[in-house]
Parts: C-alpha cells; structure tokens; sequence
C-alpha cells in the first residue's frame, strides 16, 4: 500500500448522499443509489449513508402499506445487493421491509454483494407532523432476529454492528432518524459496543431554526460517543403536500464538523470526508471514563464482520489538517482561543501569587516572544489585583551575543508598561566563571560550547533568583512548550526553573498571535502595543553565541528545526499518540503546498513556506530523539504552571508522565521504516 494511501494511516472516507428520490418508485430509488455507490466506489467511499425510507420515500403516507410497493421495495433490494459485489463502499439504504406481520422502518447495511445484516427503527415519531405508529412497528424486542428478504436472509435487529476485519477501528452502526432525538439514542449502546461510526439514516422535514438543532445533536452525540457521525436526510423528490425538505448531508467526529453539504439542493446532494479512526481509538483509550461506562450499560450486540479491501494508492485527502494544530486559521476562533489562554495565564499567576502572600515578581526581559508574553501576562495580574506594575522587577541581563535590537525592545517594553526596570551585565561574571573552569574562550579562543552557553543562561537565572530573594519577590518563567518537549532549556540554575511558569503550557507557535491579540485588544496602551508589534518580527534565537563574519546570529530553528513542523509533531504526539509515520503523512498533507489551504490570520507572507516530505522526516527524527531519547529529565523537574492548550501538557502532575531513562529507538524505527526518505 502506497505511503500516500489515506487507508495506510487510520483514515476512512465516508460520505453522506440525498439522491433524487422518486414517490413510491423503488426500481428508480434503486438505480439513484447504485449510481451514487458506483461514483463513491470511484472516489475510495468505505462507508455511504442515504437517507430514512430512500427506496420507497418516506412522504408516501399509506402507500406504505400497499403490497406492490412493499414487493417492489425487495426486488429493488435484491438488485442493489447482487450489483454492490463489484463496490467498495458499505451502503446503508433506507427501506420499508415486511418481518413477521408487521411493517418495520429499516437501515439495511449491504456490502459486496451481501446483505450484512438490517437495523429496524426503534423510536417512532407520532407528534405533531409525525405519524410513524401508524405504518410501523418499533425495532424494540427484536435483538437477535434473522429477515428474510426475497430468497435472501440476514440478521435482523437493532443489535448489530458491522466490523471491518482489515481496517483497524472502523467499526458501523447504524440508527434511523427519531432514534437520535431521543435522551438515550441507539448509538449510544452502539458506541460503547465498539461501534466509531455511527450513521442516521434520516428523513426529518425542514422547518425554521430546525437544521441548528441536528447539527447540535449530530455534533454533541459525536462527541460524546468519541466517534464520527453521518447524517443523511430527505431532499428533492419528497412530496411537499404539507412539508418541506433540505436535504442536510453532514459528518462529524468528536464534536467537530468535518463536511456539510448546502442545503435545498435542486437535485443530489454529496458530502465526503475522512474521518481519523486513529484519533478516535486514541481518545476513547485515554478517557477510561468512557469503558467505565460500557461496564456500567452495555447491551449485547452481534458484530458482522466484512472484509473492505480498499484502494492501496493515493486518493488526496477529504480533511482538513490545521497548518498548526494549535493554532486554528479561522480567525474568530482564533480570538477565542488567545482570548482563553491569555486568562487562564492571567488568573493562573494571580491566584498563586495570592495563595503565597502577594510578593513581587522578578521577570528576566530579554526582548524576545516568550519573555514578552511573560510579561504582558505579569503586567495584566497587577491590574486585576489593583497592584501597581512597579512589583514587577524586569531585568534585562545582556551576554555575550545580546543584539542593540533585542535589547533596545527589552527597554521600551519595560519602560511602556511602567514596570521596575533593571539591567544587570552578566559578561563580567561570566568571563570570570569561564576563567574559574579554565575554558579556553577564557584565554581568548572563539570556542562557543555548550559551557559557553550555559555560563551564561545559568548566570541569568542564578541572578533572578538572588534578587527574588533580595526583592521579596518570585521568578517568573517564560520558557515555553514547545522547548520542554524538545528539552530546548538550560537544567535546573537555567531557564528551565522559575518558581511558576506562566508560559509552561503555551505552544510557541501560539505565542506570537497570542502577543498580537493583546496588541489589537487594546489592552495595554498605544505604546505597549506598538513595542509589542515591533517584537513580532524577532528572529527566534538564545543570543549566546556571538553572530558569525557575516553577520549571521544564532538561529534556534537552525538548531532544532521550525517549530512551525515540531509543534505539528508535538501535538499529534501529545494529544494522540500517533505514530510517527502518520504524522508525517498529515504534515506532508498541511505543510508541503504553501499556497493550499488557510494561515492563520496576520500570519507574516514571508513566513508562509512548504516542507517537502525528506524534510519533514529529517525534522521528525530530531524532534523523536529529544522528546523521547533524552529531555524527558528537564520535563520531570517543572516548576507549577497553568495548562492552556487542549492539546496537552507536559507536566509530570498532568497529562505527560515518561521515565527520565527511556529511549526513542521505537519511535524512530517506525518512522525510518514507514516514512519514504524521497
């Protein structure tokens, strides 16, 4: 199977389809169907949902029960099912069938020429413009039984889900329209049967505000079911003699909207989209509440397996991948979120400095993003607690490679924000250590090691402690996620200690448009937020390195790689745990066409590259070998922070708890075998 094969990664293409239907035409439904099966097959469909009744139209009233009908309905099941044997996807076709003297509203579940089995509605509307218990009886009490279609039989019952043998987590189950607007639907039980998708073969009529409340619906019960969710429901051809039809396709997995169609569609109506079966496995292994609660509920259900065989070559992907997962490109969501994280910092910082006696707080201002947003968030829990900013004791501490630049913005931030300002030069006493230890940049050698360094991210921080203590006061860290995960922090006397990290839990690549929308917000005054913009445009560096002949500084990305991709990964990682192999194929996906798809807003045009897949797998192993391979340490060690990011932190109290002594050789294995080097 093809490395660019959606099948190969954890993903299933399901599709919803509202065919024309045609009243009390079964022969016709059947061809609207196959048609639609034969196109879906084209586009690597695994699973297709059609809608409640689709064989015969639901707005048919009393012909439901006219014999010619009804017979017509199972010629036309026995042609979808001997002409599906050539077919990729699973069909569920919506249907009237006649089981011992009754009438029953069905999903029948039909795959390569076999009929897998048929589910019965189990809650019939008779309310309102509802009439259902007149046509139908409830699929209530009939778990375990067998239909007879034609000469054909199959199980019957709504205790039945269908398993693909050769697709990890994909799963079916299917219920019929009224079963979703119930407190306890079907797919509930279907769910905690191991069922991850979950189908509504609908009808449900169009009336004003109604379409907000299934999205509703279809969105909660994915989430809460941690599982995709199809949903099919009548469009053209319905009678409107007293109701109106808006043929809404859509699919969602847990809680979010992956597809929706648009509605009134003057014909046939499509919507495809990849769901993550990985993802879903994933979220339902890490929330043991929701087995606890199989063990509490569960049913009893028959599982039919099949056997998909899907395509093994490239089929694209039918999902949007975020560009940065924590960081969503839609703008108003995006405010959200920067609006969330900034509060949780704030109020994070405000009740410990609250719980230990309101000291000062003490802030290394280094000029760049993390020590900015540090900052910014020290300055607004003064505010809120009607504290002057002068508690607040910045100190600028410039080394060996600190820039005019770096240093100039330290200041005007400082100054702008009505902070303590205080600069202390640590080269003195970093030359006198280095001296101490005999190293040769001592002696007057250009040797740059990682002593030379950490002299001086040392000396920063021992410095900040002193004065805490000095002051009366606490440090603030400013280190961030994305260096905790790749161990990019100088141990214990550096800047991986403080005595609370506000930044601990934020992503660097949410940093920058956190700082962005403090300066639009107009939290702070005009100057901060234009010492705030300038700020910006930094180059990401350590500045302990002095720039070479050419004028070129240290570069962190150089180093560790663009923490646009080792957040990709980070989170996936984090969040997840995918493998590396299907990481690289979702970032090849986000990442390897700049002009596809959307940046989040005010991201800078020159910062809008692509990664080509070599060196999203170069980048990967760097991140592999220092998430798992050896900074797991530092990680183990954290001072106290907030969690902000739904996508995990790395707290050993939290959500990330590793041994300090494990090895990333698994991991990379996996990726060196799995992931093609060209």
């Amino acid at each position: 199977m093809s490395f660019h094969s959606l099948y190969r990664h954890g993903f299933a293409r399901l599709a919803a389809c509202t065919p024309q239907v045609s009243l009390a035409d079964p022969a016709a439904n059947a061809e609207a169907v196959l048609a639609a099966a034969r196109d879906l097959h084209a586009r690597g469909v695994a699973v297709a949902v059609f809608p409640e009744l689709g064989l015969s139209g639901y707005s048919i009233d009393d012909l439901l029960l006219q014999d010619v009908l009804l017979d017509a309905v199972e010629a036309a099941v026995e042609r979808i099912i001997a002409e599906s044997a050539g077919l990729l996807p699973v069909l569920l076709v919506g249907a009237p069938l006649r089981h011992e003297g009754r009438l029953y509203n069905c999903a029948l579940a039909i795959h390569r020429g076999r009929l897998l089995g048929v589910v019965p509605k189990i809650h019939l509307p008779n309310y309102r413009e509802f009439y259902e218990r007149r046509h139908f009886a409830s699929g209530t009490g009939t778990e375990g039984g067998t239909v007879r279609i034609g000469t054909l039989d199959a199980p019957f019952g709504p205790d039945l889900i269908f398993a693909a043998e050769d697709i990890r987590g994909l799963v079916i189950h299917a219920e019929v329209c009224e079963d979703l607007w119930v407190p306890s639907p079907p797919s509930n039980d279907g769910a905690l049967a191991g069922a991850t998708v979950l189908a509504n073969l609908s009808a449900s009529n169009i009336t004003i505000g109604k379409a907000d409340t299934r999205r509703l619906l279809c969105a909660s019960q994915s989430a809460r079911c941690l599982a995709a969710y199809v949903y099919a429901a009548a469009g053209a051809g319905e009678s409107t003699t007293d109701l109106a039809w808006d043929g809404q396709v859509s699919i969602y997995e847990n809680g979010a909207t992956l597809v929706e169609s648009e509605r009134f569609p003057s014909g046939q109506q499509v919507a495809i989209a990849d769901a993550d079966l990985d993802l879903l496995r994933q979220e339902r292994a890490r929330q043991g509440t929701f087995d606890d609660n199989r063990r509490l509920h569960a049913r009893p259900f028959r599982r039919i397996t099949f056997r998909l065989d899907p395509p093994m070559e490239d089929l694209g992907l039918e999902r949007r991948i975020e560009r940065f997962p924590f960081v969503p490109a839609d703008p108003a969501r995006l405010s959200q979120d920067c609006y969330e994280a900034y509060a949780i910092q704030v109020s994070g910082l405000m009740q410990r400095l609250g719980a230990i006696g309101n000291p000062k707080i003490v802030i290394g201002v280094s000029g760049g993003l993390d020590s900015t947003q540090a900052l910014i968030v020290a300055a607004r829990a003064m505010d809120r607690m009607g504290r002057p900013r002068t508690d607040i004791i910045g100190y600028t501490m410039p080394g060996f490679a600190t820039s005019e630049g770096t240093k100039s913005s330290a200041h005007r931030l400082m100054a702008s924000l009505g902070i303590t300002v205080r600069e202390l030069d640590i080269r003195p006493a970093a030359r006198q250590m280095l001296s101490d230890l005999g190293h040769r940049f001592a002696g007057g050698e250009p040797v740059y090691d990682v002593t030379f360094e950490n002299v001086q991210a040392g000396l920063r921080t021992d410095y900040l402690f002193r004065a805490a203590n000095n002051e009366g006061g606490i440090v603030l860290g400013t280190g961030d996620l994305s260096e905790l995960a790749l161990g990019w922090c100088t141990y214990g006397v550096g800047d991986q200690m403080s005595h609370y990290n506000v930044n601990g839990g934020v992503p660097k690549t949410l940093i920058q448009h956190l700082i962005r929308w403090v300066a639009e917000t107009g939290l702070f005054d005009a100057e901060v937020s234009s010492v705030l913009v300038d700020i910006l445009g930094t180059e990401i560096s350590p500045e302990l390195v002095p720039a070479d002949a050419g004028g070129a500084i240290q570069s962190t990305e150089s180093k560790i790689g663009p923490y646009a991709l080792q957040d990709f990964t980070l989170f996936y990682v984090l969040r997840h745990g995918f493998l590396p192999s299907k990481i690289a194929f979702m970032a090849e996906r986000a990442w390897s066409d700049a002009a596809r798809g959307s940046w989040p807003p005010h991201f800078p045009q020159e910062r809008r590259r692509a990664f080509a897949l070599p060196e999203i797998r170069h980048w990967m192993e760097v991140f592999l070998s220092r998430f798992f391979g050896f900074s797991q340490f530092k990680r183990s060690a954290l001072p106290n922070g907030p969690k902000v990011a739904a996508g995990g932190s790395l707290s050993p109290r939290g959500d990330w708890r590793a041994p300090s002594d494990g090895n990333a050789a698994a991991w990379l294995a996996e990726l060196r075998k799995n992931v093609p080097e060209a």
